[in-house]
């Protein structure tokens, strides 16, 4: 891996620290606010910012998920359940990048396509997720330990299809779901597991990239570099800011580049 400093800019990093604060204020994923950033105002292609985006994610929740699991906050069955679902097809989506071409002109529409949908589902599962929660709670309450464990597959292969192609679902949406199939274990669990699950989901996805070619080492610093102290600022912040307010804001955002990307 050669690296060309030359290519440095400090916007890349401002930029991260920007994205790494609102994580840390609304723990929604860094995938859903980053890579239509890197898209739509640095005109990265689409497949070299998902790819870049991937081993980002995987890097900065790999600290989360050691943090999670000295503090027993992980369900290490439902990250094997969701493992058993996304990491496959995880590989198949891949294999399916290259044997199509990453960077044709299909792929990149494809990816755009996957991407302003992704951001859609997320913010509706932002702005709606008690709703969501109450509405579908009667369609799963009751159901046997083997269906959960079979619609906790399934989800994970839906989400190893999502993030592969954009970068995101493996935050909002994931954990969204595990709430409605798991509504009794706590919400530090599902959250840690969550998490845990999407560290070898983004790793897996972000060296396939790397073996595509579509990852920009210099931009993965560069956020790098801005995003861990945001992190930790944001999360410092958000007890005093209104959760209401800033989860509106960012669903309604997501909303609106997640259309015009998939338009």
């Amino acid at each position: 891996m050669t690296v060309d400093w030359h290519g440095f800019n400090y916007l890349y990093s401002v930029s991260g620290f920007v994205v790494g604060a609102l994580v840390g204020l609304t723990g929604v994923g860094g995938g859903s606010l980053m890579t239509p950033l890197l898209v739509l105002l640095f005109g990265f292609p689409p497949s070299v910012a998902v790819g870049t985006d991937l081993l980002y994610a995987s890097i900065t929740k790999a600290s989360g998920t050691a943090i999670h699991s000295i503090n027993g906050t992980v369900d290490w069955r439902i990250v094997k359940r969701l493992a058993m679902g996304s990491l496959p097809v995880t590989i198949m989506t891949l294999l399916a990048l290259k044997y199509f071409g990453v960077t044709s002109p299909g792929t990149t529409g494809v990816i755009t396509t996957v991407l302003g949908i992704a951001l859609m589902l997320t913010a509706v599962s932002v702005w709606f997720r008690k709703w969501l929660q109450a509405y579908l709670a009667n369609f799963v309450d009751g159901l046997p330990e083997k269906n959960i464990a079979f619609l906790t597959i399934v989800l994970g292969a839906f989400l190893g299809f999502l993030v592969s192609l954009s970068s995101v679902g493996a935050g909002a949406i994931g954990a969204t779901i595990l709430v409605l199939l798991y509504p009794k274990l706590p919400i530090a669990r599902i959250v840690g597991s969550d998490i845990a699950h999407a560290v070898p989901l983004t790793l897996i996805a972000g060296l396939g990239h790397w073996f595509l070619g579509s990852i920009d080492w210099i931009l993965l610093l560069s956020l790098l570099l801005g995003s861990l102290p945001g992190i930790v600022i944001g999360s410092q912040l958000a007890a005093y800011v209104p959760d209401r307010l800033l989860r509106t804001l960012l669903a309604s955002t997501l909303a609106v580049v997640g259309a015009r990307l998939a338009i």
